[in-house]
């Protein structure tokens, strides 16, 4: 399948969560967010401002429990959201890498976008708290979201101390690390990044 115009639009209901969410790959980093986690509202903002992805996403989940299930379960839709929005990932690059510091601390992410996910997390995080939200949540999130787009995906904390900047790092890491991943390369175009013919 071909989305020439690599947009998509996801509704995801279950007994946990309620999400309607809609990605355009080639944007210009716009964002409207409101997970009902406002943590996690300025991470995926700045996920699609460092990514360049137009984002909208509307979340209610069952936060009277705790916060797992809506991150995770937007983890998935958003995977869900950029695998339609791909297509048959003509002429994408399918490979991105970043370093990304965010004062004392530094995060590196590589991803392939290979359709085999894979995930590999190594993050030690000595204080995991940020006021209710446990950075342990970050995980989740990149997990659910590499197994339904189809990536190999390494997320490592170089080094880092404080909570906020850990987390900060790595989301924008990752955001420009896919966004390299993304990018129509002009040399391959109309080619499928792969000798097998097919992602």
């Amino acid at each position: 399948m071909k989305n020439s115009e690599r947009v998509a639009e996801i509704e995801r209901n279950t007994a946990e969560t309620r999400i309607s969410l809609s990605v355009k790959i080639d944007g210009k980093g716009n964002s409207e967010i409101d997970t009902g986690i406002p943590f996690f509202d300025h991470m995926l903002t700045l996920f699609s401002r460092h990514g360049l992805f137009d984002l909208r996403l509307k979340a209610r989940g069952d936060v009277d429990v705790d916060y797992h299930h809506t991150v995770e379960d937007v983890g998935i839709a958003l995977g869900n959201a950029f695998r339609d929005a791909l297509g048959d990932k003509k002429g994408i690059r399918r490979y991105g890498f970043f370093i990304l510091p965010m004062d004392e601390s530094l995060a590196r992410v590589a991803l392939d976008l290979g359709g085999r996910p894979y995930f590999v997390y190594d993050v030690p995080a000595k204080n995991p708290m940020i006021r209710d939200f446990n950075i342990c949540l970050v995980r989740e999130f990149f997990l659910a979201f590499a197994s339904t787009v189809g990536a190999n995906l390494h997320v490592r904390l170089e080094y880092g101390e404080e909570p906020h900047h850990i987390a900060e790092s790595i989301f924008k890491c990752a955001a420009r690390a896919l966004r390299v991943a993304c990018e129509i390369d002009p040399r391959a175009s109309e080619t499928i990044p792969s000798t097998k013919g097919v992602l």
